[in-house]
């Protein structure tokens, strides 16, 4: 099947192979018949990339020193002069700016000759793109390595770029692990980064081999084991390889590897069967020879050679096999019409129904050589050469929609009329077929897709798996030479096509089945963007566009997730023909997942075109309309899923129960509910009187211990969320959603946050560096930030004006003699007391006549800068709130070097409210938590104590206090959560008016709740002897703080008023 055969990542998760593969015809020979070490020998290859994979210093180095005078070897003895203490392993290991290993190693080579050596003109010959090219026969090797199912790595000795970035002029997705000394801080022949290379290649020196021309980094690498290659020259290295590895790496036909074990075909009667067909043209016969494409997991494809042949068989997979599935048949059928009608397809031979050839019924064509597209993103070409390709794709889609179904004698290919509803039941009936476990979101979308099929729906030959990598191009112009792949053609509503065809415009760049195009800027590269495609093809077809697309990226998103679950099934029963298909299991939910996404934006767009003169009744959850049960566990029990849905974890799902969260998610919250019952409310006494001691300014030791715990417990840095840090480098990618339930469990203490390296205003700071820093920035500020080794604040609101209008603020930074000043009088900044931050973000005027959005600016002020002085610390409600406390502060003259803007001038506001971002409802997360944890107190309290003759648990006004009190704290809760859940599918904007109405409704329901239990508590509620006096204190300060009431009260109006 079409679409699997790009699933063939050998080792699961986050893997991927060759960017564009060149399928040019080759000459034929007789390749080795190769014996293969062992079985499971070796699992992973690791590559040095000078000397190796590009070309070495030392060539570079002749060459420059020859153009420029140079004595010879003057360059090399310099490098290695010092050894592990000289410059250049200093400048390798990160040690070093360019600017100062440049300049010390610039006198280290004049003083050898006596002369100045311009080493600045060496080093960008070094890094130019002109020299730093990889060996295009190692990039053919790596593939072939890749296909076979080992996993790949580079281990490099480099160092940083001017710009911050490290010098690797490789494509990093030709490898599952990248290894850098700067980055590791540890430099070959040090044994330290050799095993940093196998910890995360998962593999033990004996199933490694390292290529390397340096005999010292060699040797290191022998002395643990690992099987060693020195490379002299790439050629006679890859011979060697080939001896270890036991199959081939060079010319080779591209995207083939070895006929896997369970896919062997009997050769003698497919030869036999050959030489009948061809007749007379294969009377001279050489050896049968048989690869087998890395894709078509569905239908196994093999290419054939025999005399002068080049021939692609194409069979159906051994078994017992779902009904109307892998029918090679109906392929060779549609082929044949089509190539008549005069689209690109390929010349088909003959079509074998008889078993007893091969042990299935096959069909033949004639290989086409061309070239295959692997990646999305198309990588090495020019934007006008991708918007080509595009253009020549879509055109290609629409020659096939226009083919006259009669005039073809395609009037039977398939039924007319109702396309999708038959194709929402046919793979919903796949998938019940292959269902091995629950996926909650398939649930829901078999529910939901029918209750939403397209009204009008055209009908048309349908490709049902057409893709990028699904067409031959020619490659000296954007012509598509053939179309491959037609196991799901029949006749349909050819809209499906389109949508299938951009899957890849919704999937990221490192998705393990194909590389996607959603974190790429794709009019930057040149590419249509999905909208702009679908465009153009209704264009080209000259028909409306349609409205419902989102159903359409549903609908293929879900089929998509059936075909993997298909293919695990398969994988189970050792029928699918992928090496890798049984990991394609754990790709279904994730698709169909992306598959609930579009049907939650389906229906937003459903539900604003709806009439105002509708009912005002509104419902956020898009479900399908079943009812779930309630689990009543005996402790807090909200409205949640049954166990079959306790798996959800799509952020397309509304999550209002810790127990429907994934599994990882749903474990990382109970772990964290342990930690703070065992280690941080047995403390939370002796940090209450720590806060009222003379010591209170000084960072109490107990918290830095359980920080250090909760770090070895993977129980840190939980708040950034996926969208700004898709790559998990800095946090641990939970949704808005998942997050609100694990910041919920940190508000049950004052003091959990900042354990878990989760509080304010750290948090916010942080994802303000993470979107907007530069790698300088990220490198002195972020890293010790996420390490919690110091602590910042922000600076922005003033005495002199209302700061709830951040427009408003006065502070100036003006730029004198190459630095900005910053002047201004700043309070309510919180944590600038704490002896710990080291870094304000400030934020002020630096142009008071541009637009009003555009004056104000964000600096990166380092707190020991002369001219800052803390006046005083605030209290609330006479809480200081040490040791961090909330200052008022003066910035006197303070000056900033110019590299401490974040983004450029006039971009403050805009910082300012990408700052917020998910942190914008952090603080009614923690809000639900300190109503829970004080309800919870409070049922202790009055069970405990007795008023009037009869316990506290049994008057009237207590119980109904409880009541409105559990009432307030789920309604508030569930808004909570929805909030957070729209943000997670449609974004910041289109949450504005949720996001508003929890932060108007969440302190207001704490307030009344904390009140509540201070009543029940009595006198005893107003002291430190529990949390709440602190809990009402910052409850009311947040009606400030998050934002005045009035301004959310206002934005929730004026938004409901224009719906």
């Amino acid at each position: 099947m079409g679409f699997l055969r790009l699933f063939r990542c050998p080792s699961f998760p986050w893997a991927w192979r060759s960017a564009r593969l060149q399928l040019t015809q080759i000459r034929a020979q007789h390749p080795p018949r190769w014996k293969h070490s062992g079985p499971g020998s070796y699992k992973a290859v690791i590559f040095d990339m000078g000397g190796v994979l590009i070309p070495a210093p030392s060539e570079v180095a002749a060459v420059w020193e020859a153009q420029h005078r140079i004595p010879s070897g003057t360059i090399i003895k310099a490098l290695v002069t010092g050894g592990r203490k000289g410059p250049w392993m200093r400048f390798m290991r990160g040690e070093m700016t360019v600017e100062e290993f440049l300049q010390e190693f610039g006198t280290q080579c004049s003083e050898m000759i006596k002369s100045p050596v311009p080493v600045g003109s060496f080093f960008s010959r070094l890094t130019s793109t002109q020299f730093a090219k990889q060996f295009s026969v190692m990039t053919e090797a790596i593939n072939r390595i890749r296909a076979e199912g080992l996993k790949t790595a580079v281990l490099s000795n480099n160092f940083y770029l001017p710009n911050g970035e490290s010098f690797l002029p490789l494509d990093r997705k030709q490898f599952d692990v990248v290894v850098e000394s700067c980055l590791e801080g540890v430099c070959k022949p040090d044994p330290r980064i050799f095993k940093i290379c196998l910890q995360r290649l998962q593999v033990e020196p004996a199933e490694s081999i390292f290529l390397d021309d340096l005999e010292h980094n060699l040797k290191a690498a022998a002395q643990l084991g690992i099987h060693i290659i020195k490379v002299n020259d790439a050629e006679n290295a890859l011979k060697k390889l080939e001896t270890f590895l036991g199959f081939p790496l060079r010319k080779i036909i591209p995207n083939t590897c070895s006929v896997r074990k369970t896919m062997e075909i009997p050769r003698d009667s497919l030869e036999k069967y050959l030489k009948s067909l061809l007749g007379s043209q294969a009377a001279v016969s050489g050896p049968l020879e048989v690869l087998q494409f890395s894709h078509g997991q569905s239908n196994p494809t093999y290419s054939i050679r025999m005399s002068n042949h080049h021939l692609v068989l194409r069979k159906k997979p051994p078994g017992k096999l779902l009904t109307s599935a892998h029918a090679v048949e109906r392929e060779f059928r549609i082929i044949n019409a089509l190539s008549d009608a005069g689209v690109p397809v390929p010349k088909v031979l003959d079509l074998c129904e008889d078993s007893s050839i091969i042990g299935t019924p096959f069909y033949l064509m004639e290989y086409c050589p061309g070239q295959i597209y692997k990646e999305a993103s198309l990588p090495g070409m020019e934007p006008s050469q991708r918007k080509a390709i595009y253009t020549a794709m879509n055109q290609v889609l629409c020659q096939l929609h226009s083919v006259d179904i009669k005039a073809a004698g395609l009037e039977d290919y398939g039924k007319h009329g109702d396309y999708i509803q038959r194709q929402v039941q046919t793979w919903t009936k796949q998938y019940r077929a292959t269902e091995t476990s629950t996926i909650p979101a398939m649930e829901r979308l078999i529910e939901w897709l029918p209750q939403h099929l397209p009204k009008e729906q055209r009908t048309t030959v349908v490709h049902g798996d057409f893709r990028l990598d699904n067409l031959i191009f020619n490659p000296e112009k954007p012509e598509v030479l053939a179309i491959l792949d037609w196991e799901l053609s029949t006749l349909g509503d050819p809209l499906s096509d389109v949508a299938y065809n951009c899957l890849a415009h919704y999937l990221p760049s490192d998705f393990p089945i194909t590389r996607g195009l959603s974190d790429l800027d794709a009019t930057q590269l040149g590419i249509p963007t999905a909208e702009e495609y679908f465009k153009m093809y209704c264009c080209q077809m000259e028909i409306p566009a349609a409205e419902n697309w989102n159903f359409y990226m549903a609908f293929s998103f879900f089929r998509v997730a059936a075909i993997l679950q298909g293919v695990y099934k398969r994988s189970l029963k050792g029928q699918s023909s992928s090496a890798t298909a049984e990991q394609s299991g754990k790709l279904a939910e994730f698709t169909s997942s992306l598959a609930w996404d579009f049907a939650v934006k389906e229906g937003f767009r459903i539900f604003k075109g709806m009439p105002n003169t509708r009912p005002s009744t509104r419902s956020y959850c898009l479900w399908a309309h079943r009812r779930l049960p309630l689990i009543s566990n005996g402790t807090r029990s909200w409205a949640t899923f049954s166990k079959a849905s306790q798996a959800a974890a799509s952020k397309g799902v509304l999550i209002i129960s810790p127990e429907a969260l994934s599994e990882p998610v749903r474990d990382l919250y109970h772990r964290l509910e342990r930690f703070i019952e065992t280690h941080v409310y047995p403390i939370e006494q002796e940090l209450r009187n720590h806060q009222m001691s003379e010591a209170r300014w000084t960072p109490p030791l107990q918290i830095e211990e359980l920080k250090e715990k909760a770090k070895s417990e993977g129980l840190w840095n939980l708040f950034l969320p996926i969208e700004t840090d898709p790559e998990k480098k800095y946090g641990a990618g939970l949704t808005n959603l998942e997050y609100a339930h694990l910041c919920e469990l940190m508000g049950k203490s004052l003091y959990a946050p900042e354990i878990f390296n989760c509080s304010a205003p750290d948090t916010g700071n942080m994802e303000l560096l993470v979107r907007y820093g530069t790698h300088e920035q990220k490198t002195r500020w972020l890293l010790p930030l996420l390490e919690g080794k110091i602590r910042s604040c922000f600076a922005m609101t003033e005495p002199q004006v209302a700061s709830s209008d951040a427009t408003n603020i006065e502070s100036s930074i003006r730029e004198e003699n190459g630095v900005y000043i910053i002047s201004g009088h700043k309070w309510w900044i919180s944590g600038i007391l704490d002896p710990r931050c080291q870094l304000c973000v400030f934020m002020g005027k630096t142009d008071p006549h541009a637009p009003r959005h555009q004056q104000q600016s964000v600096l990166l002020v380092p707190m020991d800068t002369p001219g800052i002085k803390v006046l005083r610390p605030l209290s609330v409600y006479g809480l200081e709130d040490p040791p961090g406390g909330h200052g008022e502060v003066l910035f006197e003259n303070v000056q900033v070097p110019k590299d401490h803007m974040v983004l450029g001038p006039g971009r403050g506001f805009e910082i300012a409210q990408g700052r917020l971002g998910p942190g914008r409802i952090h603080h009614c997360m923690r809000l639900i938590g300190y109503s829970e944890r004080t309800l919870a107190l409070m049922k202790e309290r009055v069970k405990s104590r007795v008023a009037f003759g009869k316990p506290l648990a049994e008057q009237g006004t207590i119980l109904a206090d409880i009541a409105k009190s559990r009432a307030d704290i789920d309604q508030a809760r569930l808004l909570v959560l929805k909030a957070a859940h729209l943000m997670d599918v449609a974004g910041n904007k289109a949450a504005a008016l949720d996001v508003a109405m929890i932060k108007m409704v969440a302190p207001a329901m704490a307030l009344r709740v904390i009140d509540r239990a201070i009543q029940a508590f009595g006198a005893a509620g107003l002291n430190s002897d529990t949390p709440l006096a602190q809990f009402f204190s910052w409850a009311r300060a947040l009606r400030l703080a998050d934002g005045p009431d009035e301004v959310h009260r206002t934005t929730v109006a004026k938004m409901e008023l224009k719906r």
